[in-house]
C-alpha cells in the first residue's frame, strides 16, 4: 500500500483574526498488492503549533469505504481547521483484504496502513 498526500491552504475559508486556518488535503491510496483491499476506518492525530491535539476516528473516508483493486488507487479530498498557521497530521487507515476465497489467508485479513506526518501551513508560515 502506498499513500501520497498533497495539502493546500484555503484562505477563502480561513479567518486568521479569529484563529481559524483552513486546509484541504488530497490523499491517494495505492494498492500495490495482488488482492483487492477495502478501507474500513481512519485515525488522525492533528497537532497545531501550540501542541494542541485533535484526535479523529471514523468509519471510511468522505462517507465511503472504498474497495481498491490490485494496481489501482483511490483519491479523496478532505479538510481540517487549525488554530495556528502551522500544524501537522499523521495517522493510519484500517484496511481489510478482500481476496479470492480460494486462496488460503487471502481474504478477511485486517491490517494498518500508516500515514507519516505531513505539514499543514500557510504559504508564508515556513521560510
Amino acid at each position: 500500500m502506498g499513500v501520497k498526500v498533497v495539502t493546500t491552504y484555503l484562505p477563502g475559508h480561513s479567518r486568521p483574526e479569529q484563529g481559524q486556518y483552513a486546509f484541504a488535503y488530497t490523499i491517494t491510496i495505492s494498492n500495490d498488492g495482488d488482492v483487492p483491499v477495502q478501507l474500513l476506518s481512519r485515525h488522525w492525530i492533528i497537532t497545531d503549533a501550540h501542541s494542541a491535539v485533535q484526535e479523529v476516528r471514523g468509519q471510511g473516508v468522505v462517507g465511503e469505504q472504498p474497495l481498491i483493486p490490485p494496481g489501482e488507487s483511490f483519491r479523496y479530498t478532505s479538510g481540517t481547521t487549525l488554530a495556528t498557521p502551522v500544524g501537522r497530521m499523521e495517522g493510519s487507515y484500517t484496511m481489510v483484504s478482500r481476496g479470492d476465497s480460494d486462496r488460503a489467508g487471502a481474504a478477511g485479513v485486517r491490517f494498518q496502513v500508516p500515514v507519516p506526518a505531513f505539514s499543514l501551513h500557510t504559504p508564508t508560515a515556513l521560510h
